[in-house]
């Protein structure tokens, strides 16, 4: 998975905070194209929602032959208005909404003992049953490896301990994980 350039992030914030504002402010979203280039490459990405340093929504496509400008402001949307955890998203939110962008590589088969917690993203899946953690979890909550396995299969309501059943498959990622205060943040430096 090849680096995107600062300004290229910026611009995948920028669609996923217009398309956002286009559904809450016009009931409509109409998908922007990008100026980049390098943008219309495919990729998995999650998009991710904050409040007040609160997850506010968060909804991701974990592999998409889609362009990432498009699968990012598709997510975004998604995240805003379909995420089954939280009501979806007033136009009195948009002042202190904080978005976050996960661009993942494509997932591989791992062993237990090879994930690394910070690095790694998990997909644990058994029959119809599947769960998905972000790397960038983990690190949040400082779970060791086991726990974010454990929290990896109670996600796929397999129970905590299904990562160790050889009829479990495991799979893992990275991210490419910015967000608009990370970037602001960088600019102030």
């Amino acid at each position: 998975m090849s680096q995107l350039a600062k300004q290229e992030k910026i611009e995948l914030l920028s669609l996923a905070r217009r398309a956002i504002e286009s559904l809450l402010r016009e009931k409509r979203v109409d998908v922007l194209s990008a100026e980049s280039s390098g943008l219309a490459r495919p990729g998995g990405v999650f998009v991710s929602l904050h409040r007040q340093g609160r997850l506010r929504g968060c909804i991701g496509r974990i592999r998409c032959a889609d362009p990432l400008y498009r699968t990012v402001q598709e997510m975004a949307v998604a995240a805003a208005s379909q995420d089954f955890r939280f009501h979806p998203l007033h136009p009195d939110e948009l002042s202190d909404l904080e978005i976050e962008v996960s661009v993942l590589s494509v997932p591989e088969p791992i062993r237990p003992e090879a994930v690394e917690v910070g690095k790694h993203g998990l997909i644990l899946s058994q029959g119809l049953s599947s769960g998905l953690l972000l790397p960038q979890v983990a690190t949040q909550y400082g779970w060791n490896a086991q726990t974010f396995l454990e929290h990896t299969s109670e996600k796929a309501n397999l129970g905590p301990h299904a990562w160790k059943d050889p009829r479990t498959r495991i799979e893992a990622f990275t991210a490419e994980v910015f967000s608009e205060k990370d970037l602001k943040n960088r600019e102030e430096e």
